[in-house]
């Protein structure tokens, strides 16, 4: 059974407090949010992510040097290239959830609520978090 599908017991006391702001602090640039976004897909190189957001690829380098020290992202290395993935799908809901708030304080009806309702899912199936 897997532990993370049961409800948060943390409370405000928690000893993991002031990581998780590091790791939302981490996670306050447009950059590394887009960079969490493209790797939902599965793992991409360095070079690839840098298309994808149109970024100079020692900038996107930067960014993901800084996510992979938070643990937020995993690399690996193939010759000479390095590919990154999510490291654990806790970055993918995260910032799925933080795109969802913002739908909903810039939007009357969010656009993950509209879709939705256009294609209902099965109960089997998952989505990230839409609510």
């Amino acid at each position: 059974m897997n532990a993370d599908t049961h409800p948060c017991s943390l409370d405000e006391n928690s000893p993991y407090v002031e990581y998780a702001v590091e790791i939302l602090s981490l996670l306050a640039d447009a950059t590394r949010v887009r960079i969490i976004l493209a790797l939902r897909g599965g793992e991409l190189s360095v070079n690839e992510l840098a298309e994808r957001l149109d970024k100079p690829g020692p900038s996107v380098s930067q960014h993901l040097a800084k996510l992979r020290i938070g643990r937020v992202v995993a690399c690996r290395r193939e010759g000479n290239r390095m590919y990154y993935s999510l490291a654990n799908e806790h970055a993918r809901k995260l910032v799925a959830d933080a795109v969802f708030q913002a739908e909903h304080a810039l939007e009357v009806e969010p656009a993950h609520h509209r879709a939705r309702i256009a294609a209902p899912k099965h109960a089997d199936q998952s989505q990230d978090g839409q609510s």
